[in-house]
């Protein structure tokens, strides 16, 4: 019969049987770590029901356009250790981070230069660039993911209702020079959901919920290693304590102000305006 400190054992003993030596890997180390977490701080019956009841309601708070556990991981941190652990880019290649719980549905297809912000009210902006290879040549043909929520701080997938579905949202193909651009408006810090267990969490724990502004991008191409980013608003509120500790300091860019009527009638945006200029830096695969 097990007893305390012959359980873990006993449970490590019975995995060994598993076809999959990563799979027998990886529930060793949970199960250790598990148990040791559960010995350290003397888990009560109590606590271990009530954390039980946590992760049931939040299974139970997602849907097809909302991830809780995505949300969970994020906020724990964990989301962004993964994301470091498999993904470190050589010099000059642009930083990865976190996906979010908002890449939930396809982004339509969209030209060049077209307008992903379908609701107006934020301030007008246009996003351009380039997507290279880390050794300066660019790539033609290269895809561009984005989204980002409205001027308001809301995805599209949040008010069904009020958004147009793909609001926010482009595919977008860049040129024979790796060229991409489009326009939107410029984002603006948000929080994250708190109706839900996540947001519970935050505040028996005393944090604030909320993101800097900033833009998703998921960049590939042919022979190289997807990408998957944010560019971050300079001057954005939340930079230093980003609710899901996302921010790289390479990743802020500046947003900056534009006031010529020229200008903005050749991008087909009102005048004055905002533009950031980045490119996205790819590892060949």
């Amino acid at each position: 019969m097990a007893g305390d400190r012959t359980v873990t054992d006993e449970v490590v003993d019975s995995l060994r049987g598993s076809a999959d030596p990563r799979l027998r890997e990886l529930l060793t180390g949970l199960v250790r770590h598990l148990h040791a977490f559960a010995r350290e701080a003397r888990l009560t019956q109590q606590e271990w029901e009530r954390a039980i009841g946590f992760l049931t309601a939040t299974g139970q708070a997602c849907t097809d356009t909302r991830q809780e556990f995505i949300l969970l991981s994020d906020v724990l941190g964990l989301s962004m250790l993964v994301e470091t652990i498999n993904n470190r880019q050589g010099p000059g290649a642009t930083e990865s981070t976190v996906l979010g719980p908002f890449h939930m549905t396809e982004s339509p297809v969209r030209e060049l230069g077209a307008n992903i912000d379908l609701v107006g009210g934020g301030e007008p902006c246009v996003v351009s660039g380039r997507v290279l290879s880390r050794d300066g040549g660019p790539l033609p043909g290269a895809v561009v993911d984005v989204w980002q929520a409205d001027g308001n701080g809301f995805y599209d997938v949040q008010q069904p209702g009020v958004q147009p579905a793909g609001n926010g949202r482009g595919l977008f193909t860049a040129d024979d020079e790796g060229r991409f651009w489009f326009r939107t408006c410029v984002p603006s810090p948000y929080p994250i959901p708190t109706d839900g267990p996540v947001g519970g969490l935050l505040r028996a724990t005393g944090r604030h919920p909320y993101r800097p502004a900033h833009v998703h991008f998921i960049a590939s191409a042919e022979g190289h290693a997807p990408v998957t980013t944010h560019i971050f608003v300079a001057g954005s509120d939340y930079l230093d304590s980003d609710a899901v500790f996302a921010v790289k300091p390479r990743l802020v860019a500046n947003f900056a102000p534009v006031d010529d009527p020229s200008a903005a009638r050749d991008f087909g945006v009102a005048n004055p305006f905002r533009h950031a200029r980045f490119d996205l830096v790819l590892e060949r695969a």
